[in-house]
């Protein structure tokens, strides 16, 4: 198939394009859809063609308008997109863009809405699971209320609905927080209480059926200053395997997910639902289970045999790495809106 990919972002805080390309460039043909002609993913020779996109900020019809170009040129058959802040046009009007003959491979507007933060408490309860303590604020003035009845306690992750999170240590760090997530997503603001514990991530995919094709689960060790993966270790939980698979049949999911989940004297707490592939997807595919290939699969119709065994402790370490290219074509990609 020839599929396009979002999120060539792959800096100290990667997207997932890469590792999804990595996943399939062995049996398919790959365009990379880029926001920034600063992405490395648009340099390092790993798609036929690039493409820059529109930003989702620009609304459906931009989009559109984009994607037939492309099409008209590339005929493409798939995309996955990859980022957060493009999945609400892809899932809203995936309808529209099959209709070109592009196919998608998303959950529901309703599954989409439902692993909003704000309401992931009656879904963990339904999955077993706890949810931390959450409120949600719309002013500097609630965020101060809680505290003072919290007595000052910390820390407190301060979250927007749908992206970002800021663990706070103080009032100061707090308020600040509450502002970044505002200014950029608005309302509500989410304030939640830390969970102390080990992390445990899971990366699924659903068929839409009500199946979970296959999933991945690691422990972290070390991150990032903003809590991106750089060490970690399979491990395999029953429990939390069961989730997915409750998860999954639960709203007959469609296409990738990733659990964030916290550990604690065998209680499992749900922290976000993403309803993309993590920027560690790749390290699930090196151990035989190739979720992005799964998805491709899906697309196409095939029957998919589960896949949930894989070694464990095996070790994912993140690195960073450095390559020379010509800057006229950074200068193409800028101008002409294609590489």
């Amino acid at each position: 198939m020839k599929v396009a990919v979002s999120g060539l972002n792959n800096t100290d805080n990667p997207a997932p394009g890469i590792p999804v390309i990595k996943s399939l460039q062995d049996k398919n043909s790959i365009i990379g859809f880029s926001y920034d002609p600063n992405e490395p993913g648009n340099f390092m020779d790993m798609t036929e063609k690039t493409y820059l996109m529109p930003f989702p900020s620009l609304g459906f019809e931009e989009l559109r308008a984009r994607l037939e170009y492309i099409q008209e040129k590339e005929g493409l058959d798939a995309i996955i997109p990859n980022l957060d802040a493009e999945l609400p046009l892809y899932i809203k009007y995936q309808d529209e863009i099959e209709a070109m003959g592009i196919k998608l491979c998303l959950p529901s507007l309703k599954n989409f809405e439902l692993r909003n933060k704000n309401k992931l408490d009656p879904l963990a309860k339904e999955l077993n699971m706890t949810y931390p303590k959450t409120y949600e604020i719309s002013s500097e003035k609630e965020l101060k209320e809680i505290i003072e009845d919290k007595d000052g306690k910390f820390p407190l992750m301060i979250k927007g609905n749908y992206y970002k999170a800021y663990m706070a240590q103080n009032i100061e760090s707090a308020i600040e927080s509450f502002y970044k997530i505002s200014n950029e997503w608005g309302f509500p603001v989410l304030v939640q209480e830390v969970v102390e514990g080990e992390e445990l991530n899971l990366v699924g995919v659903g068929d839409g059926k009500g199946q979970l094709a296959g999933a991945v689960a690691i422990k972290k060790l070390t991150t990032t200053e903003i809590g991106k993966i750089w060490t970690g270790v399979t491990i395999q939980n029953e429990k939390l395997m069961q989730i997915a698979q409750d998860f999954v049949s639960h709203t007959g999911w469609r296409g990738p997910f990733e659990l964030e989940c916290m550990v604690s004297m065998n209680n499992i707490f749900m922290i976000e639902i993403n309803p993309r592939f993590p920027a560690w997807v790749y390290f699930a595919t090196e151990i035989g289970v190739n979720l992005p290939q799964m998805v491709v699969d899906i697309m196409e119709g095939k029957e998919i045999k589960p896949k949930l065994t894989y070694p464990q402790n095996k070790m994912y370490v993140r690195y960073t790495g450095e390559f020379v290219t010509d800057f006229t074509d950074f200068m193409k990609l800028l101008a002409t809106k294609e590489l």
